[in-house]
């Protein structure tokens, strides 16, 4: 008996969805749960209630947190971090792939064999810090940029796409008398912006999740970024973070709560931004990739 047309294309496609389902929900799940567990109060939480949705409202956690001063520096400093590195990162890495990307910049094939022997081999930790302290950057925002400024695979990435635009472009702007700086900021860079928006994403949570050249080179409280502050909490129950919410408040509060308020908190910038270059992210990727 012969199958109807498109019988196997349609079970293929509703297997698909389940299976796509399934792991929408593995993903978003403990999301879900941190969420819940930051915003419940502790009875339900020592119960195990806790599976879905929040049982028995609570902030407390929350308004401990932000009255944490500690914490809200680490907030504004790595803000600050994230900020200023994905600038010079991005700036440093389009001028980078820029000459890279042209086919008449003698030496190209062994700057790249030279740039992608970095990706698999490194001077190692011991000289990146003693490297670090004779830069005189130890404790210093800088210390946390500089080491990882490019970064080698988000470079071929820039370089692909660059290749991929149309030479033709860049001929008429010379006969016009352009360039190559005017050509890159005028003609290459608005083209890019998909690419460059994708870099940014990479970038900004690369910034944002800073934590182990933080805690090599950054001795000072007061520039902690917000990963070690995270890490402090869940590793110790903070007494400074409890003590700073009211006395009320902090009778509310457990370890769980506060580890949760604390993930949640970490996370929400991210996902606030990625919305918004979420369609430049696609696209640059797909371009970048097939036109490599």
């Amino acid at each position: 008996m012969k199958q109807k047309p498109g019988t196997n294309s349609l079970a293929f496609n509703i297997a698909n969805y389940i299976f796509m389902i399934i792991l929408c929900v593995v993903f978003v799940y403990p999301f879900i749960y941190t969420v819940s567990i930051s915003l419940s109060d502790a009875k339900s939480i020592l119960e195990g209630k806790v599976l879905l949705l929040p049982k028995g409202f609570n902030t407390a956690a929350y308004q401990a947190i932000f009255r944490d001063k500690s914490l809200i520096t680490s907030l504004f400093f790595t803000i600050r971090l994230t900020v200023i590195g994905v600038f010079v990162s991005i700036v440093m890495t389009t001028l980078t792939a820029y000459p890279l990307s042209r086919k008449n910049l003698k030496g190209t094939g062994i700057i790249m064999r030279l740039i992608v022997f970095t990706m698999y081999f490194s001077g190692g930790l011991i000289p990146t810090y003693l490297l670090v302290k004779n830069l005189k950057l130890v404790n210093q925002m800088g210390s946390l940029i500089l080491p990882d400024v490019i970064q080698t695979f988000l470079l071929i990435i820039m370089i692909s796409y660059f290749r991929g635009l149309p030479v033709e472009l860049e001929e008429a702007a010379k006969v016009e008398g352009c360039g190559n700086f005017r050509i890159l900021l005028q003609i290459i860079i608005p083209l890019s912006m998909p690419v460059i928006a994708t870099l940014v994403i990479f970038y900004a949570v690369s910034y944002w999740n800073t934590f182990f050249q933080a805690l090599l080179y950054i001795q000072s409280p007061k520039k902690y970024t917000l990963q070690i502050k995270l890490y402090q909490v869940l590793n110790v129950f903070s007494d400074d973070i409890k003590n700073s919410a009211s006395q009320q408040a902090a009778n509310l509060i457990i370890p769980e709560n506060l580890k949760g308020a604390m993930v949640v908190v970490t996370v929400m910038p991210i996902m606030f931004v990625y919305p918004w270059l979420q369609k430049y992210f696609i696209k640059g990727v797909t371009i970048g990739a097939i036109k490599g």
